[in-house]
């Protein structure tokens, strides 16, 4: 009756649910210190003192901060970045949000209100903007700008 299945264990140390994505929140009120990494989707509504680097997708609510280098596949930002933002593929800046440091991205999209201090920097990532020198944080990519199209 109270036995152990070794199955429902395994299944709910895995914490995945098949077919469903998986989603990293850091809730309104929560503060993060240090560097956070994610295999995963990322949702910052609380604060992240430190760098972030996800793997997937990074979205910033109104209400997050991060107080360091943000480093993403995707970003949809409508809160506060206080550090250089890499996203290898595309940003999106909401009306709301305030980046203080250099962009670096392959497509950028704004919103009217949007506010940016800093320099940006489009095209392509020879490499992904998450591969870094290991424990430096440099960034291995090079950024290339595109080709110009000849009119024929």
């Amino acid at each position: 009756m109270f036995g152990k299945n070794s199955n429902t264990q395994k299944s709910a140390m895995k914490n995945e649910i098949p077919g469903q994505p998986n989603i990293n929140i850091i809730s309104s009120g929560s503060v993060v210190t240090g560097t956070f990494k994610s295999n995963s989707d990322l949702r910052i509504s609380g604060t992240v003192d430190g760098e972030v680097r996800a793997e997937s997708k990074c979205i910033v609510s109104e209400s997050g901060l991060v107080k360091g280098d943000l480093v993403t596949k995707e970003a949809d930002i409508a809160g506060t970045i206080q550090g250089e933002l890499k996203v290898s593929n595309r940003l999106i800046l909401r009306a709301s949000a305030k980046v203080t440091g250099d962009i670096q991205t392959k497509t950028l999209m704004v919103e009217e209100g949007a506010h940016i201090d800093g320099s940006c920097k489009m095209g392509d990532l020879s490499a992904s903007a998450t591969d870094t020198d290991a424990g430096t944080g440099n960034n291995k990519g090079s950024w290339k700008k595109q080709p110009e199209k000849k009119e024929s």
